[in-house]
């Protein structure tokens, strides 16, 4: 019976600490999509760090983020809880309102999109990772709110992104992007 206690002690500590680094620390992501072609694929795997969300860092210019889309409720601890892979393997629904974008615009930021391209603060981006020329144009000015980035896919033409579903609260960045890999293709 000690031995049978013994196992399960660690078995609850190894599931406590597995839950401590997917909420905490980094966490596995799936790519569903083309919209973050060419640099991203459909079906590729990242590591994230969820440091940024943890300490709520901003994040910067360029960085690859994965965000909650849902940008019209409030994220709570119970959200991230749920979003851990552990849970995963008891939940029956996937999580499709999580995306994974380029951050373009932090707070204060003003952006345009004319002639085919993206200007911040007056000056055209140099965006070597998009797949090609972006269709979308818009009248006038979009000016990112305090506590918010806009995001866009690298696919321009094919993106669900902050052109659609809004600014994105920080707390509604789940984390970054620091290691691709396609192992499991």
């Amino acid at each position: 019976m000690k031995e049978v206690w013994s196992w399960i002690r660690s078995l609850g500590i190894a599931v406590i600490l597995a839950l401590f680094i997917g909420i905490f620390v980094f966490q596995p992501f799936k790519v569903e999509g083309h919209s973050m072609d060419p640099t991203l694929h459909d079906q590729e795997r990242v590591i994230v760090s969820k440091l940024s969300h943890t300490f709520s860092y901003l994040p910067d210019y360029g960085d690859i983020v994965v965000i909650d889309s849902r940008v019209d409720r409030q994220r709570t601890f119970k959200d991230d809880l749920l979003e851990n892979p552990l849970f995963g393997l008891f939940q029956k629904t996937e999580n499709h309102f999580l995306y994974i974008k380029r951050v373009i615009g932090r707070p204060g930021d003003v952006l345009e999109f004319k002639d085919h391209k993206v200007y911040r603060n007056g000056q055209a981006l140099e965006e070597p990772y998009i797949k090609e020329t972006m269709d979308f144009v818009a009248d006038g000015e979009w000016v990112v709110p305090e506590n918010h980035i806009f995001v866009m896919g690298d696919n321009r033409n094919n993106s669900r992104d902050s052109r659609d579903i809004g600014f994105i609260p920080l707390n509604h960045v789940l984390g970054k992007s620091v290691f691709e890999f396609n192992f499991f293709q």
